[in-house]
């Protein structure tokens, strides 16, 4: 009998009449007219639907993104009544410290590939032996290949509750955390917990700062702020039309990304596309990731079937209020880290992070990068997730 808390090696191996069944539906893709204007306003251009549909289905090769996951490590333990499968990347250093990495939505543990080799082998990527980590990498509940939650009530606190866990159970008495997107609200809830009671988080690094700006601030914003300021607005009031969608009716999209490959792509890359890169980049999603990139990461949401489930984690923090006590605005206590990525439309200028931050060790604003940030700059992610945990 399986104990309760074991953790159990997990192999991908999908199934040809999958990725057949795959090959299938795409070729049988039954595509709307063009856009009636030359940018992306409108979504995801059809041509550039089309270029991704072609290579999805005679130049990409899954099996070798599946051979890629098997060799990291991939592992499954039931937490709170979910399978959770997870990443753990042991590195070969003695006594290298532990950090838990943390994804988002549209994004997958994929989002961390270009950061594991440097953060458990430094020294074989231009570092020293001293900064190497062991990595742990969860898919969030409903994404990728964790369980999908049959009931409500997986909030972000729950998740964070689960990842806290995760840390103890692979025997973990201090560790770290990172995470952008969506994985910044489950990072701010673990270092909440740590405040409350001590479940051995030592300090975090965000390349996201969800918090409110205030009225004052706004008030006295500096032309920078102001910029920054903006770009929120244009955001909420031109792309942020999924998150409305996902949290109020995710089950109905649900159904659209669950049954055809297409409209799992066009959903996904009209987002990546609007926030990958500089803001001189939006629109233009090839100047930033590769076709293989791209499609690697639709598999994490085609193949488990999580397109729907996924959504539904915004219906979740949507009704929770994002965060354990309802304010995004709490004060956070423990050691953090930030990376201000340029192409962000949510940024926050140091000033107004260290209100929220009240132990700020690490501020970075690089010159390049968006939304995806490890995918994009993972050098300049690793060395500051370096820089902040270094003396910690």
């Amino acid at each position: 009998m399986t104990a309760p808390d074991a953790i159990t090696p997990f192999t991908l191996d999908i199934p040809v009449s999958e990725l057949e069944d795959l090959r299938t539906r795409l070729a049988a893709t039954r595509w709307p007219e063009a856009e009636t204007i030359g940018d992306t306003s409108q979504g995801a251009r059809l041509e550039e639907m089309k270029t991704l549909v072609e290579h999805w289905v005679a130049g990409y090769d899954w099996r070798r993104t599946e051979a890629q996951l098997n060799g990291w490590g991939q592992f499954t333990t039931t937490i709170d009544g979910l399978e959770i499968h997870f990443l753990q990347v042991r590195s070969s250093v003695p006594g290298a410290r532990a950090v838990l990495l943390t994804h988002g939505w549209p994004g997958s543990v994929l989002e961390f590939r270009h950061a594991i080799g440097p953060l458990t082998d430094p020294a074989a990527h231009g570092g020293t032996a001293a900064d190497a980590y062991d990595v742990v990498i969860p898919s969030v509940p409903g994404f990728g290949f964790s369980g999908r939650p049959s009931s409500p009530g997986w909030t972000i606190e729950r998740v964070a509750r689960a990842w806290a866990v995760l840390m103890q159970r692979l025997g973990y008495e201090k560790w770290f955390a990172q995470g952008g997107d969506l994985g910044a609200f489950v990072t701010i809830e673990l270092a909440a917990q740590q405040a409350e009671k001590n479940i051995g988080l030592a300090g975090i690094h965000l390349n996201e700062t969800p918090f409110t700006v205030t009225d004052d601030e706004k008030d006295q914003a500096t032309a920078e702020e102001q910029q920054m300021l903006d770009e929120g607005d244009t955001y909420a009031e031109s792309l942020a039309g999924y998150r409305a969608e996902m949290s109020t009716r995710p089950q109905t999209i649900g159904h659209s990304l669950t049954d055809s490959p297409v409209g799992l792509a066009s959903w996904i890359y009209t987002m990546m596309q609007d926030v990958a890169g500089t803001h001189a980049q939006h629109g233009h999603l090839g100047q930033v990731l590769t076709l293989d990139e791209i499609i690697d990461n639709l598999m994490l949401y085609w193949l488990p079937r999580t397109g729907a489930s996924a959504a539904r984690i915004y219906w979740e923090a949507t009704r929770a209020g994002w965060s354990s006590n309802g304010t995004l605005d709490a004060p956070v206590t423990v050691p953090t880290g930030i990376t201000v990525m340029p192409g962000g439309h949510g940024r926050r200028s140091r000033r107004w992070a260290e209100r929220r931050y009240l132990n700020l060790v690490h501020f970075s604003e690089p010159d390049q990068g968006g939304h995806f940030a490890f995918l994009e700059q993972p050098e300049h992610l690793v060395d500051d997730v370096r820089t902040t945990f270094r003396h910690l």
